[in-house]
């Protein structure tokens, strides 16, 4: 099963997973997919040509559930807006390895514990990162702006960076060297 759709998408920083949760909780969203470990892995040519097109290739394995995304460039917006198409694979590990055998490595792993939520046409996602809490909405332009409103935030909130341009400045603020986003092992 595949869909196409315009991702519209901001991220909130939030001090603690139990203040997100109970700030999430206190918009009158409930739960949609309990609390579990994604695991996220980047992939490009040789050459960088994704990278070079402003492009994602992605491995999302999920609880036995895996998805191969393929992101376009951030387009102009108070959001992140972006062309998202995703599929389900049956197998991430088995994805990855077909995908190296035509060209394509890992470049960035990252993980984050996710928990879900549905309020006001919008899906939550609570992600506990190692570099801190974040609360990322999706949705139509009045979901996002309704639900950030409800959670006390406003547009000078949004975080529009993926996790790996966060990691990056995380990296440089506190001097440790940049390599995969995980928990340690």
């Amino acid at each position: 099963m595949s869909t196409s759709t315009l991702e519209r998408e901001i991220k909130l920083r939030f001090q603690s997973a139990a203040e997100a949760r109970e700030a999430v909780l206190g918009t009158g969203a409930t739960s949609v997919r309990g609390r579990r470990l994604q695991e996220d892995c980047l992939v490009d040519t040789a050459d960088e040509r994704l990278r070079a097109l402003r492009s994602v290739l992605r491995v999302r394995m999920d609880q036995g559930r895996s998805l191969l995304t393929y992101k376009g460039p951030v387009q102009p917006s108070p959001w992140k807006l972006r062309e998202e198409r995703e599929t389900v694979v049956s197998d991430g590990e088995t994805m990855l390895y077909i995908l190296e055998r035509l060209g394509f490595t890992v470049w960035f792993r990252y993980q984050k514990y996710r928990e879900e939520f549905g309020s006001l046409d919008a899906v939550i996602a609570l992600d506990e990162t190692p570099i801190g809490t974040f609360v990322e909405i999706e949705g139509s332009e009045k979901a996002i702006t309704d639900v950030a409103v409800a959670l006390g935030r406003t547009e000078r909130d949004y975080i529009v960076d993926s996790y790996r341009g966060l990691y990056v400045q995380y990296c440089e603020a506190t001097g440790c060297a940049v390599a995969d986003m995980v928990f340690d092992e």
